[in-house]
Order: structure tokens, then C-alpha cells, then sequence
């Protein structure tokens, strides 16, 4: 489930973060399952959404809400985990 988006006047994740983290490099090549408990752990006010290889997403910036992409075997791949 996608979470309604919320961004006021935010139009980059660096004005989303409110002192909290906004990117995720180090989930790289770690299980999406993992990787949605650690930036949901990391900042309280974002909800992580995996996103498998082919799925489609929407084009809205989101301060509450950061894409998890996974490869065919669930490992975070292809981008780093970021707000928006």
C-alpha cells in the first residue's frame, strides 16, 4: 500500500529530511525486506515502498515516501533508496 503523498514545499529530498536521514546507500545489494526496516527505522516519517523489477510507480515527489527498487531476488539494486 502507497502511502498518501505529503510534501508542503519541499521539492528535494534534502528540504524532505527534518534533520533525519534521506538516502540510503549502504541498503545496496541488501535484502528490500531489510533494507524497508532500516530507513523506516532510520526516519519515522517516511513509509518505504519495494518496488520489484518492471513494476511501474507514479511521477509525484513525496516527502513521506522512498522507492526501494529490488532485483529478481529481492536485493535492493539499480538506485540508491532516496525520499521523493
Amino acid at each position: 500500500m502507497h502511502p498518501s503523498c505529503e510534501s508542503g514545499i519541499c521539492t528535494d529530498p534534502k528540504c524532505c529530511s527534518g534533520g533525519y536521514k534521506f538516502m540510503w546507500p549502504n541498503t545496496l545489494g541488501m535484502y528490500g525486506e531489510q533494507a524497508k526496516r532500516i530507513i523506516e527505522k532510520d526516519n519515522p516519517f517516511v513509509t518505504a515502498v519495494i518496488v520489484h523489477r518492471g513494476e511501474g510507480v507514479t511521477d509525484d515527489f513525496c516527502c513521506n515516501r522512498v522507492w526501494v527498487y529490488v532485483d529478481e531476488h529481492g536485493k535492493v539494486a539499480y538506485r540508491v533508496p532516496i525520499v521523493g
